[in-house]
């Protein structure tokens, strides 16, 4: 019995400390609470519970602790400003104030590693922490010393973020730099804050807009050690931080990425690797014990040497390098294999007469599509061939055949009638052989050459491949139509996985295969936020179709010209109309700039704008896209795009470029801020030419200067000229530069979007010229291609013949 009573009084002494204690919240620390060591189990914690501030085991080191100010209700708790990120104390360590009020934080050798020094009055001051995230003490703030995180509203004044791997820096606010000195990303205006609606607001009253701007969540902006400033949103839903704006967009063009001689590939949109170019090899170092990227066969004097074309391989421009202007590619290679130094050079076929001499090493090379081609310079002995080329070959599908038979004595009937026989039968055999042979190669040029030359040049990870019995199930057997098309239909599915899909199904193969294949390999190379996704397409006999993200608000026209139907739809307001024309304005940009092949749309209009929940636009329908070299003009026989829309150089007989995207990009800025479609607008009598909306629109701005006449009247009421009048002010004199008869003289797309941006300076344009001719008739055909004439007002028509 007294057995059983020690044991029970024993179970009963150490039971206690089977529970762990309550965590500590303290809403300020003072000298009366001093020291504070890691082994406290307690937390400093803002009023609004947002953030928290601590001691933090080290991930890699949990011995080790930081002193670190976190968000509290995140199951992350992602940290956002470290005072002793690289000097980690151990549990003998404290945090205390002294008598003589400083906030000292005792390191290994006693040394004070809260810096800079905190100082105040030792009996009143205490270490508080804001709702803001600002850790504050006396006259003592975090904010004043970030380290590679911003907080909403916090002041920058030119200070500097760095990475926590210590390799980058954001300098003076607005400069993007590898250690030393390399600058690789700027911008013209100081970043002077972070505020809540999500805009990075400049010194000079600028701002750059995450793509959920206006919506209140947690943000924060970071130096990622991989080099990229991005802004940080969290989705409520999931409690997950997700990018909403980063200033570079490949990451392969940030420095430092990958040693020498090594080439930088990117294989998602946070995703690097590194791969040797053709002639090299990697070997592991002797010294460092790394893998480095040399040399099969060393360059040698006196022995001949070649080049290999590298398709968008750019290497780093610098001391390495000298920039010539030679007259013509010859010139520039013979200049290169004069040179022992030179490793290769550098050209653009442009007609600017761009040779650049890589000398001595070749760093921070990296594919990017675009104009330049890189000549690598190897031994004539080098067996290997590039594998970086664009779409530059062609398949042989053609094989002659020549048969011919010894002719028989003339004396011989046998032979003849022998030879007869044996002609006859190899006559028959060969028919049959050629006719198998045909129905042969029409099926696998159809079926599985398509295939090739579609899909050879698809990036790994790219759109899957249905078949059309997974569509028809996924489409409830093609019942549910959301949209006609002039080379089919548009039905609205739901795949294995629940995702909502719009499955486009063209309705004519024969007419539509160039198409088809054209919209697989321009859109599954493509990414970007307002662009429409390609999730996967069916290639199965004569079905052809096209599955895309759905996008459930349907086109930007149902929100600018609703008929009775959808008067329920919401009418957007100045802001969000200002982020469609800035998302817009840089798909197009990426379209003509950063793709693979110059894409031009050729039909930029409301229809094709797609508005996301989040009223993202999306621009769509790559139908009438055409892929060509940069330094390329396109001359196409027939007028295509939609009326109203269409540049004059279309129906000019003049050479089309990427400014034909710009003029219809213009007449959709111009419709985003009046809300009347331009071939319905009518505002007098006196002449028809007057019904033109550009020149009329001029005259409001650049004459009577009253823009509030331009405005939409369904929210007129809603525009404060004190916050609205910058962006439609923008908007209406970038959409008159866009609008401009000459397309020399409309700026790129790149710079249209950097006018909107409000980082680049816009001056007066000339007056959009009203064009008209003398067409005969107006008949509209498939996807938006029509002749024209007098039946329609002039004012619409943008005709070839004279100007007014």
């Amino acid at each position: 019995m007294s057995l059983f009573f020690l044991l029970l009084l024993t179970f009963l002494h150490y039971t206690p400390s089977l529970s762990t204690p309550q965590q500590l919240h303290l809403s300020s620390f003072s000298i009366s609470d001093s020291p504070w060591s890691p082994d406290k189990n307690q937390i400093l914690v803002s009023l609004n519970s947002t953030f928290a501030a601590g001691f933090r085991p080290v991930p890699s080191s949990p011995a080790l602790y930081t002193f670190d100010i976190w968000y509290l209700n995140i199951s992350d708790n992602t940290t956002v400003w470290s005072v002793n990120g690289k000097s980690p104390v151990n549990r003998s360590s404290s945090l205390f104030i002294t008598p003589s009020g400083t906030l000292f934080l005792n390191g290994f050798a006693g040394k004070n590693l809260w810096l800079p020094s905190a100082v105040g009055k030792p009996n009143t001051t205490r270490l508080v922490l804001g709702d803001d995230g600002n850790l504050v003490f006396g006259n003592w703030m975090s904010f004043s010393y970030p380290t590679d995180t911003v907080l909403p509203n916090q002041i920058m004044n030119g200070t500097r973020l760095v990475s926590k791997n210590g390799k980058f820096m954001f300098r003076n606010s607005k400069d993007l730099v590898l250690f030393p000195s390399e600058v690789y990303w700027f911008n013209h205006d100081a970043i002077r804050m972070l505020n809540s609606s999500g805009m990075l607001v400049t010194e000079n009253g600028n701002s750059l807009e995450a793509t959920d701007c206006g919506a209140t969540h947690l943000r924060r902006l970071k130096l990622d050690d991989d080099g990229n400033l991005r802004i940080y949103s969290l989705d409520p839903g999931s409690d997950t931080w997700t990018v909403v704006w980063e200033a570079v967009l490949g990451l392969c063009t940030i420095p430092g990425k990958c040693g020498p001689n090594y080439i930088c590939m990117s294989n998602k949109s946070t995703s690097t690797y590194c791969v040797c170019p053709p002639g090299f090899r990697r070997v592991r170092s002797a010294g460092s014990g790394e893998e480095v990227c040399e040399r099969k066969i060393p360059l040698t004097s006196g022995e001949g040497s070649k080049f290999l074309r590298l398709d968008y391989v750019n290497f780093s421009t610098g001391s390495n390098q000298t920039d010539l202007k030679a007259p013509n590619f010859k010139s520039c290679e013979s200049r290169c294999l004069a040179n022992p130094k030179c490793l290769g050079f550098a050209i653009k076929f442009d007609g600017q007469r761009f040779c650049i001499h890589h000398l001595d090493r070749l760093i921070n090379g990296y594919w990017s599509p675009g104009p330049r081609v890189m000549f690598l310079r190897v031994s004539e002995s080098e067996t290997d061939v590039s594998n970086f080329t664009g779409m530059t070959s062609m398949l042989d599908t053609s094989c002659p055949v020549r048969i011919s038979l010894p002719l028989p004595p003339k004396n011989s009937k046998t032979e003849t009638r022998n030879l007869a026989i044996i002609c006859t039968l190899f006559s028959l055999e060969l028919v049959i052989g050629v006719i198998s042979f045909w129905a042969f190669i029409k099926t696998y040029i159809r079926y599985h050459m398509a295939w090739t030359l579609g899909l050879e040049f698809l990036p790994s990870g790219g759109p899957k491949r249905f078949t059309y019995a997974e569509l028809k199930a996924a489409t409830n057997d093609f019942s549910n139509i959301v949209g006609q098309g002039g080379f089919g239909t548009v039905y609205k599915g739901e795949l294995q996985d629940r995702r909502v899909v719009a499955v486009k199904r063209l309705k004519d193969v024969s007419g539509g295969e160039a198409e088809f294949w054209a919209e697989v390999t321009i859109i599954a190379r493509m990414h970007h936020l307002n662009l429409v996704r390609l999730w996967g397409f069916c290639a199965e006999k004569g079905k052809r179709m096209l599955v895309y993200e759905f996008i459930p608000n349907g086109s930007l026209d149902k929100f600018l010209f609703p008929s009775e139907l959808d008067e329920s739809r919401p009418i957007l307001d100045w802001s969000i109309r200002y982020r469609i024309a800035i998302g817009v304005a840089r798909a197009i940009a990426y379209l003509h700039e950063e793709c693979l092949e110059w894409v031009l749309h050729r039909d930029i209009k409301p229809e094709n704008i797609l508005i996301g929940d989040d009223f993202c636009p999306k621009v769509s329908d790559f139908g009438l896209a055409k892929q060509m070299k940069k330094e390329e003009k396109v001359s196409i026989s027939r007028v295509q795009g939609t009326r109203g829309y269409m540049a004059p150089e279309w129906l000019k007989a003049e050479p089309v470029t990427a400014k034909a995207d710009v003029y219809s990009f213009g007449m959709v800025l111009l419709e985003l801020v009046t809300g009347t479609r331009n071939s319905e607008f009518r505002r007098t009598t006196v002449g028809s030419e007057e019904w033109y909306l550009p020149m009329w629109a001029f005259e409001k701005v650049y004459k009577e200067m009253t823009v509030d006449e331009l405005l939409d009247g369904r929210i007129k009421g809603c525009y404060e000229s004190e916050i609205h009048f910058d962006m439609v002010d923008r908007m209406v004199k970038t959409a008159m530069w866009c609008l401009q008869d000459q397309a020399e003289k409309r700026p790129s797309m790149g710079k249209v979007a950097k006018m909107l941006e409000g980082t680049v300076e816009i001056t007066e344009p000339g007056m959009p010229v009203f064009c008209y001719g003398g067409m005969s008739s107006w008949s509209n055909t498939s996807r938006g291609m029509f002749s024209i004439g007098s039946s329609e007002s002039p004012a619409v028509a943008l005709l070839s013949g004279g100007c007014a």
